[in-house]
């Protein structure tokens, strides 16, 4: 990028120092680009990193993203989500009404991350049984394809018509380009994720919902 030069002192002194002001207006406003990668001898320089596209700040030795407004989504399901077989992995497929550096990507049920960084996952899913034998749910993400390890969250109904709500929240690494799944499966097709219509007092309640925040870069 080209700097952009003071004006020169000329022989009209009201000309030059309207000059001078328009220039320090647009040079003072601008951050400094960060050129290859220095190593920052104090704390709290600010620059701009032109390659990835984000602000960094220096901190105990090296630059560090200043996180921006993208990186977040908000996804619900509005209708019953039922399972065609027990005990068989099925992912979830969200609809966004907030998605900002994070989308839907093909298959829909991926959630796809543009930027590198931890984010914090919020999750809940609204369980409901139409029998009275016992009914077990387990939700668990699977990231790229893969299950994450020891992630499983497991609940169980008892009763005919019973609902519950369950929820958990975890902070995942990911890296630009990595997708998110939500997946669940049912020990008995009797169980079932439930959207709760509206009533004349209370909105409708989501089968599922998720929001993700990106909290460090």
């Amino acid at each position: 990028m080209s700097a952009i030069l003071p004006p020169p002192v000329g022989p009209d002194w009201k000309v030059w120092g309207r000059q001078l002001s328009t220039y320090l207006g647009r040079a003072l406003s601008r951050m400094q680009f960060k050129a290859g990668n220095p190593v920052p001898a104090e704390n709290g320089i600010l620059l701009w990193d032109d390659v990835a596209g984000y602000p960094v700040v220096s901190k105990n030795g090296e630059f560090r993203q200043i996180i921006l407004e993208d990186g977040n989504y908000a996804g619900a399901i509005s209708s019953n989500v039922t399972a065609a077989a027990a005990d068989t992995a099925y992912a979830l497929t969200f609809t966004s009404s907030v998605s900002n550096g994070i989308t839907n990507g093909t298959p829909a049920s991926r959630i796809v991350f543009s930027e590198a960084g931890e984010y914090l996952i919020n999750f809940s899913a609204q369980i409901a049984s139409s029998t009275s034998s016992s009914v077990s749910f387990r939700f668990w993400p699977r990231k790229n394809g893969t299950d994450v390890t020891g992630s499983t969250m497991v609940n169980s109904l008892h009763n005919n018509g019973a609902v519950f709500v369950t929820s958990r929240s975890a902070i995942f690494q990911f890296a630009a380009g990595d997708y998110l799944e939500a997946m669940w499966a049912t020990t008995d097709t009797s169980g079932y994720l439930d959207a709760t219509a509206a009533t004349a007092y209370a909105p409708a309640a989501p089968a599922a919902t998720i929001g993700i925040t990106r909290v460090h870069g």
